[in-house]
């Protein structure tokens, strides 16, 4: 794990099967995934630049976003929960989320903290069990 993710490198795995499995591994926990970017084809398309399979899910549990906005209403800034796959081999890719803990500690806040150490725990499920 960094500073700020939540890490797992999958081997032997095509990039689809990979989104795939954490896709249900998310739902598996209760997260639904809000947004979608597809950094690779979003770079081609604005700068002709060549990367390796890199997508961006945004995903949300209700349940723990409703709690946590209502302790600090800001919040929403910093929702959902970035999940992001990214190819670093021939057959390797890496799935990092976002460690909630690390991204609220500048919120002077302990319910919210409380939370989000729920939400990492969750979180971390979620990618123990891709």
């Amino acid at each position: 794990m960094s500073s700020y993710t939540i890490d797992k490198t999958l081997s032997g795995v095509s990039f689809e099967q990979a989104v795939e499995q954490t896709r249900a591994a998310l739902a598996g926990k209760g997260f639904g995934v809000l947004t979608e970017i597809d950094v690779k084809a979003t770079m081609k398309k604005k700068l002709d630049a060549d990367i390796d399979d890199y997508l961006i899910l945004g995903a949300c549990n209700p349940q723990m976003a409703h709690q946590a906005i209502g302790l600090e209403p800001r919040l929403g800034a910093m929702l959902p929960c970035n999940v992001i796959l990214r190819r670093t081999g021939p057959d390797t890719v890496e799935v990092s989320a976002i460690d909630p803990v690390a991204s609220m500690a500048a919120i002077e806040n302990d319910k919210l903290h409380a939370v989000a150490g729920q939400v990492r725990t969750m979180l971390a499920d979620v990618v123990d069990a891709i």
